[in-house]
């Protein structure tokens, strides 16, 4: 799988980064105020144009020569998005004018060497806005924008994805690719280092020590393994500077990189809301999931602990019922080989294609057990169904009137097909469809 580029927006404070972030993804995410200095926590969303996605990074207003602790802070949140970022987009103010902080700013993405567009914005009427004095910055032709009205918005995004790095696209390599994910410092680099049996990562008692996605590559049994060691993922409200900021994005790429995550969390703090939120992550980006609970040494227990503990974890979130669990210590070396199996099981079960014949027997046994509830004056009906998909797996259920198909019923539908194939470690997505007149 390729990885998805970052884009970041960077400026002087109040020149209309987070209105044009806003327009740029079609929505409004970021807070938007006449007050410089609004953006302090970083924004990212997933953007699409022209059939490219790409991470769009809306970052705080960057005020040179000051001593102020949020103006400081800021700045090193703009370097770190600088350092992450595969192009930026320097925006400017066209109302206000040439300022000597956009000189400033050309110079400092001059030294980063990395691709960069410079973004005359506020031009709301292009014959009434004198835009061109920012010809004399020596950075291009600046592009003239509103994100107040859109103008120029969609030529700005094919220069965005014109200037993008080269698409490596999915199926260059058919190595599988794991991402270790987790909240900060339970154990994720020294579960990898056990595994591979040499200290490839970097471990420290000092939450937040991994700050990149590191890529691993690990043969077994002839099969490749690409596992990419992420940093934590912590709560957004926790994420007090840029470094942590860009920490979270990377771990949201990572997932998005990888065919399977294995989320690791601390056995003798059981399930946070914050590990439910990354499984939620990688289950509804289409992920394999496998749910390593790591320090399993130190858990006080008897022969029903570990049936308790994925119950309890199922009860906070019930396809958590559909997930492997794996119960471990990256310190003592218990069972972390064991994961190497598990993942070849779920990988086998994330491939698994059932015939068209052997779908539509079981829709009959579940029809005749329990028919779709009726909408009042019309009749549903549920026809057949096939497997239109692996990796995750999905399967279409074509029927009259599938807008009516109510979702209890299409939960109903899911765990019987489950029971029926397992799917184990994968999410399973049923589509309810019309019946074509020519069926």
């Amino acid at each position: 799988m390729s990885d998805i580029p970052v884009v970041a927006l960077v400026g002087r404070p109040n020149v209309g980064k987070s209105a044009l972030f806003n327009r740029l993804i079609g929505d409004d995410a970021a807070i938007v105020s006449e007050e410089a200095g609004t953006t302090r926590d970083r924004h990212f969303a997933l953007a699409q144009w022209n059939g490219r996605d790409f991470w769009l990074v809306d970052t705080g207003g960057l005020i040179e020569d000051s001593d102020l602790p949020m103006d400081v802070a800021i700045k090193r949140q703009v370097k770190e998005a600088i350092a992450e970022a595969d192009l930026m987009l320097l925006v400017a103010d066209a109302k206000a004018g040439l300022h000597p902080s956009d000189a400033r700013l050309v110079d400092l993405l001059r030294n980063s060497q990395k691709p960069w567009i410079l973004v005359a914005n506020k031009v709301d009427d292009p014959k009434s806005t004198d835009y061109f004095e920012f010809f004399n910055l020596g950075a291009g032709d600046p592009m003239p924008v509103s994100a107040v009205n859109g103008k120029n918005s969609g030529d700005l995004l094919d220069a965005v994805v014109r200037r993008l790095p080269p698409s490596e696209g999915d199926g260059k390599s058919d190595a599988l690719r794991i991402a270790v994910v987790g909240r900060p410092n339970v154990g994720k680099s020294s579960f990898i280092n056990k595994l591979l049996g040499e200290e490839r990562l970097v471990v420290s008692e000092i939450s937040g020590t991994t700050r990149d996605s590191i890529d691993t590559p690990y043969m077994f049994h002839g099969r490749e393994f690409i596992f990419i060691d992420t940093a934590g993922l912590r709560r957004q409200s926790k994420i007090d500077d840029g470094i942590e900021f860009y920490s979270s994005l990377r771990t949201r790429r990572a997932i998005d990189r990888s065919d399977i995550c294995l989320l690791m969390i601390d056995a003798t703090e059981g399930l946070h809301n914050q590990d439910l939120k990354i499984a939620t992550l990688a289950w509804e980006a289409g992920r394999g999931l496998v749910i390593l609970v790591n320090k399993w040494d130190l858990k006080d227990k008897d022969d029903k602990t570990s049936a308790k503990f994925e119950k309890e974890c199922a009860e906070k979130a019930p396809y958590l019922r559909f997930v492997p669990f794996l119960f471990t210590s990256a310190l003592t070396g218990q069972r972390v080989n064991k994961v190497l199996d598990v993942i070849l099981e779920v990988e086998a079960e994330r491939a698994k294609r059932i015939a068209t014949s052997d779908v539509n027997e079981a829709l009959g046994e579940l029809l005749a057990r329990r028919q779709p509830p009726q909408a009042a004056g019309r009749e549903v009906k549920l026809n057949y169904a096939t497997q239109v998909e692996t990796a995750p797996p999905a399967i279409a259920v074509f029927g009259n009137h599938p807008e009516l198909v109510q979702e209890h019923y299409v939960r109903y539908l899911h765990n019987g097909f489950r029971e029926k194939w397992g799917f184990h470690g994968n999410p399973l997505r049923i589509l309810m469809r019309r019946k074509s007149v020519r069926d």
